[in-house]
């Protein structure tokens, strides 16, 4: 699975609310209206300047702050297939790979906004192709990829009808 697009860069410690700030949470159940508000506090315009296939790279604690699945969902649904990190917020995590949004952690030193990266998921490589810079993370496990491939937990289970370990 190798996955190409141009880079939106974060910092450190972004939440939940820097995602999807929390005044949007009577939206939550008319995810169209959601998503046009995506970064919206930290990166006014993003919903209108994201590219489908587009990646994210993100500091330290990705995600961090509530459980609500919609942060993911919302960054998917906006075009975003990948976010490359150097760690995230447990339950985001696991709420990315379940909506089939991939969740990488790996260095991302030297990678810039703007840059375009290749992300070889199954090889665990990660190529600035604009830099020349090549970098080597732990790949996924097999189910997490399996529900990638899916497009989420929800495809994968009427799938398979449960999980193979």
């Amino acid at each position: 699975m190798i996955l190409k697009g141009r880079v939106w860069k974060f910092g450190d410690n972004i939440s939940t609310d820097h995602i999807i700030p929390g005044r949007f949470y009577h939206l939550r159940s008319n995810l169209d209206a959601l998503k046009e508000h995506v970064f919206e506090d930290i990166a006014p315009g993003f919903n209108k300047k994201v590219h489908r296939g587009d990646i994210i790279i993100g500091g330290r604690n990705f995600g961090l702050g509530s459980s609500r699945e919609h942060a993911p969902l919302i960054i998917k649904m906006a075009g975003i297939d990948t976010i490359i990190a150097r760690s995230f917020a447990r339950i985001f995590y696991r709420n990315a790979i379940n909506v089939g949004l991939a969740a990488v952690i790996s260095d991302i030193d030297g990678i810039e906004e703007g840059d375009i990266v290749e992300v070889r998921l199954d090889e665990g490589v990660l190529i600035d192709t604009t830099r020349g810079i090549e970098k080597k993370f732990t790949p996924l496990p097999s189910i997490m990829m399996e529900i990638l491939r899916q497009g989420g937990l929800d495809p994968y289970t009427r799938t398979h009808g449960g999980f193979k370990i």
